[in-house]
């Protein structure tokens, strides 16, 4: 029996190359505001994780994985910032997300071992300059992630994915040149940035049984930024 994956958020970059690749294998459902691009034999349903209740959606009664997709990238010098900027960076990268999965419990419960998995950023381990709100808001995603990890095991799993820069449509300004991304990824010590291959593949790995002795994980896909000092 086919499990049912929902991705929030999901219908271009990252969580499209999720759903491409669990499609076959699982009834996938992306939720999302677009519907541009969603893979064939994925059902979409329209969805604003900013207004809209979870339970408007028709799922079915048992979820086994749940991927929340929705993130920003706002690199900006702190005296920048005004509070309300930290305020919106956390609307979408944590707050939506506490909303959904608490929305979800129910459904997620319901599955023999469902698996959760969010997305953090590598600036959470290593602080980097112009970082401070979205580091702000993805190490909550990290803290919320292992307490209900804790308490909820072992009826469900849940993991966290912290990429370095990554080629996709949200970081379409920091690499819309061949040469910014090849300088950005010399920062990296294996000298790329990441694809949505790359982080798909993880995620991919953490919806299905072969990783059903992992929780509370937070796995660095970086290029070995987080860990390594090459220069």
């Amino acid at each position: 029996m086919k499990k049912n994956i929902l991705l929030i958020g999901g219908s271009y970059g990252i969580g499209q190359e999720i759903a491409n690749r669990m499609k076959d294998e699982a009834n996938v459902i992306i939720a999302s505001r677009s519907s541009e691009a969603i893979p064939d034999g994925v059902t979409h349903q329209e969805f604003d994780v900013l207004t809209d209740d979870v339970s408007s959606l028709n799922l079915p009664e048992s979820l086994d994985g749940l991927v929340y997709c929705p993130g920003s990238i706002n690199l900006r010098p702190f005296k920048m910032l005004r509070p309300d900027a930290f305020k919106n960076d956390l609307e979408i990268n944590f707050m939506g997300m506490v909303r959904v999965v608490h929305g979800l419990l129910p459904k997620l419960k319901n599955a023999d071992q469902a698996s959760l998995v969010f997305f953090s950023t590598v600036a959470v381990k290593v602080g980097m300059p112009f970082h401070t709100s979205v580091a702000a808001a993805k190490g909550a995603v990290e803290g919320f992630a292992k307490a209900l990890a804790a308490e909820y095991a072992p009826s469900f799993r849940v993991n966290v994915i912290a990429p370095s820069l990554t080629d996709t449509p949200l970081a379409g300004k920091l690499l819309s040149s061949e040469e910014k991304k090849e300088k950005m990824g010399e920062r990296h010590p294996l000298k790329r940035v990441g694809t949505v291959s790359d982080i798909a593949a993880i995620a991919e790995f953490l919806l299905n049984d072969k990783s059903s002795w992992m929780t509370g994980q937070v796995l660095g896909i970086d290029g070995g930024m987080s860990t390594l000092n090459v220069h």
